[in-house]
């Protein structure tokens, strides 16, 4: 908020300390990712700045660490980069699978995680449904409750039922801990929703399929793919449930990178922790986006 011409001194000087405080804030959260940014640039294997690098000699920066990501594990990394060279790194690189296994499951399990979530976000926002605040407790509980009580959870349950150690139990987990996100966007969405054009499309003859997805659902699209997105990046970020739930080769970007710490400090763990963080920061900008417009389509101002 600008500051007032009229104000007095005594305001100018909290005004701009306030923006001093705010700002330190901001250093203080982001501080850990300008840290880790440079740090994968570092042409030696250290986690530290080097002489070099805080001389900003260029010989102190290398991307050695990203290339590192698509030649760990290859049959042959030092062949002609040709299409058999590329072959070979889709088939066997480390981190590539780990990438495909990451983005496979998080494509299914927010698939599932979107539909449920939005039905369940649509009976929720209907006054007539009963013990509504009861259920919703229940529905956001997975992101409430510690992630390691609700792994051990899971690895239990799925022990009895066989689907600890396969892929359809993980796109399950994953979509138990997205499901909260979609709900609570969706049901925000639903908020400044006008169900008097659900009522209209009910006196025309309309089924409630047909005015679902010819009135509802484009309307709470925005709201919807919002949901979808914080449920894809919950499950492309998801380490703990992995590390209960599936088996020892199937790989994920944060099991492979907790594999890396636990086993062998490498600084391409700083590569792929900056490509994550600019992954994160696209989807939250394009998560705004859809905010923007959504309060647009209800008539409200962007804020």
């Amino acid at each position: 908020m600008a500051l007032p011409k009229h104000a007095d001194t005594l305001e100018r000087v909290w005004h701009y300390t306030y923006l001093v405080i705010c700002g330190l804030i901001f250093l203080f959260l982001i501080a850990p990712i300008l840290i880790v940014i440079p740090l994968s640039f570092n042409a030696e294997p250290y986690f530290t700045f080097t002489e070099k690098m805080l001389a900003f000699d260029p010989t102190g920066y290398s991307t050695r660490w990203y290339d590192l990501l698509l030649t760990f594990g290859m049959d042959s990394p030092e062949g002609a980069r040709d299409g058999s060279w590329w072959r070979d790194a889709w088939a066997n690189s480390a981190w590539i699978n780990a990438a495909k296994n990451s983005v496979i499951i998080g494509f299914f399990s927010t698939l599932l995680a979107t539909a449920l979530g939005t039905l369940a976000a649509l009976g929720l926002s209907r006054p007539e449904m009963p013990f509504r605040r009861a259920i919703m407790a229940v529905l956001i509980s997975p992101m409430i409750v510690p992630i390691i009580i609700t792994a051990t959870g899971l690895f239990f349950f799925y022990s009895k039922t066989g689907l600890a150690n396969s892929y359809g139990g993980i796109i399950l987990a994953h979509a138990t801990l997205g499901i909260p996100f979609v709900i609570i966007t969706v049901t925000a969405t639903l908020v400044g929703f006008d169900h008097s054009l659900t009522r209209a499309a009910a006196s025309l003859g309309a089924t409630p399929s047909k005015t679902f997805f010819s009135i509802t659902l484009p309307l709470i699209l925005p709201g919807v793919i919002s949901g979808a997105l914080f449920a894809f990046v919950t499950s492309f970020d998801e380490v703990v449930v992995v590390l209960f739930v599936a088996a020892h080769d199937q790989q994920t970007i944060p099991r492979q990178m907790w594999n890396g710490i636990r086993e062998q400090i490498s600084p391409a763990i700083l590569s792929v922790a900056t490509l994550l963080v600019i992954f994160s920061v696209t989807l939250l900008t394009v998560v705004e986006l859809l905010r923007r417009r959504s309060e647009k389509q209800r008539g409200l101002s962007p804020s």
